[in-house]
């Protein structure tokens, strides 16, 4: 929804005043609300809700969690929110239990100018908010505690134009159970057979010298010091605030004892490989068991953190009335095996609203988002041709669209500069005005 200059101007002042005039108290009625709760809320208290803007911007939100689009972590952005636009741009993505989300965004301008962003574990019947970032714009990092499905939504303030870099990286949320976090060393992988496929590997072996320290890698407290069949000498610990247990096998020897309260980096004991390690080279044997059984342990400790790639499509079209170079292909997300979400024609019309990687993140007139290679787009800045328009085209619009509002009326053999195309209308400029006729 893009508003004009003089309503934005009449709209700033009564915004503002009614704002500021609501601003009494001390604030416990939001306390428990996030920052974009708290934003919503004021509008309905002064009736902004009841305007063309500030319902616009309620219904925004709403709508790009049901459209959210399909990322892959690790994930990076450069975007734009224009002040005479009303919009919310979201995203879902995949994680899994053990990780740590980090989720940062940096602003420009870094004050006075808020993105409200908001993070959601989404499933087919609920989307549970998770976390949201406060208004200092402190990164948001949690440990990912299901796997699944989660969603994130970005949305500014009303009349604030703000350019941002959003980055969203995963890591482990655990320290690494030896000192040396080489990922080499881990030689058996969870899943793995045992006993000619009798069973399957409950955790992951990692390899090295013998009593080599093996550490905390969380505060917590040891529960169990004792010895099985199967992991030989084992020490047991609980990580402070967490539903599972942390589990050390094949030690040559113990060292913590139980109830011992611990902090990352004390050693538990030392590597060796007793039970059935016997026959097998030096190794520790990590496990993590929940209440419903073991889970894999590699999410939690692996030391790979893989960096975003690059972004490279240009920041100069953001936010700019753009055309497709050629015919290709708008897909749902910034992959080379997305899905296809529709197939544009040469100079088909369309706004980017950010850049990742080789691709914009664009939106059609009529509001439908996706992406497409940056190499597909260029501003509509140059005619694609002049031409005389006839009796039919003389209404302009300021939408593709037969219902919207006419902006001027053209005479009938005026020439006009066309810009590009969207279904049946085409976008052309004349005199001083730009708007939307019929083919």
């Amino acid at each position: 929804m893009r508003i004009p200059r003089f309503i934005l101007w009449l709209f700033s002042i009564a915004f503002v005043a009614n704002i500021l005039s609501c601003k009494t108290g001390s604030g416990n009625l939001f306390r428990a609300a996030s920052p974009h709760e708290q934003y919503q809320k004021k509008l309905v208290n002064v009736g902004l809700d009841k305007t063309a803007m500030g319902s616009a911007w309620l219904n925004a939100a709403t709508i790009s969690t049901q459209k959210a689009l399909n990322i892959s972590i690790p994930y990076k952005e450069n975007g734009y929110f224009a002040a005479d636009q009303v919009r919310a741009t979201a995203y879902k993505f995949n994680v899994t239990k053990g990780q740590k989300l980090t989720i940062k965004l940096n602003r420009k301008p870094s004050v006075d100018a808020l993105i409200y962003t908001d993070v959601w574990h989404s499933t087919d019947q609920t989307q549970k908010l998770i976390a949201s970032a406060d208004t200092l714009n402190n990164p948001i990092v949690f440990d990912v505690d299901e796997t699944g499905t989660y969603l994130i939504r970005l949305q500014p303030e009303l009349l604030q134009s703000v350019a941002y870099e959003l980055e969203i990286t995963t890591g482990p949320s655990l320290a690494f159970p030896v000192k040396s976090k080489n990922t080499n060393s881990i030689k058996s992988y969870w899943g793995d057979g045992r006993d000619n496929n009798a069973r399957k590997h409950e955790g992951v072996d990692i390899f090295g010298n013998f009593r080599t320290p093996v550490l905390a890698i969380s505060e917590g407290t040891v529960t169990r010091v004792n010895e099985n069949n199967l992991g030989g000498k084992v020490v047991w610990m609980r990580p402070k605030g967490k539903n599972y247990t942390l589990y050390y096998a094949h030690l040559d020897e113990q060292i913590a004892v139980e109830g011992q309260e611990v902090k990352i980096g004390d050693t538990l004991g030392l590597m060796g490989n007793t039970g059935n390690a016997r026959s097998t080279p030096t190794h520790l044997h990590f496990g993590i068991y929940t209440a419903n059984g073991a889970v894999n342990p590699l999410p939690f400790i692996d030391p790979v953190t893989k960096i975003p790639s690059a972004v490279t499509a240009s920041g100069i079209n953001l936010n700019k009335i753009s055309r497709t170079t050629i015919a290709t292909k708008m897909v749902s997300s910034p992959e080379s095996k997305a899905n296809i979400l529709t197939s544009l024609n040469t100079g088909t019309i369309l706004q980017a609203n950010a850049a990742t990687g080789n691709y914009y993140q664009v939106e059609l007139p009529d509001g439908s988002k996706g992406f497409i290679q940056s190499k597909s787009l260029v501003q509509a800045v140059e005619p694609l041709k002049k031409f005389k328009i006839n009796l039919l085209q003389q209404k302009v619009y300021d939408q593709p669209d037969s219902l919207a509002a006419i902006k001027t009326t053209l005479k009938e053999g005026q020439s006009v500069n066309l810009l590009g195309t969207f279904g049946k209308y085409q976008l052309i400029h004349a005199d001083t005005e730009t708007g939307w006729i019929i083919k």
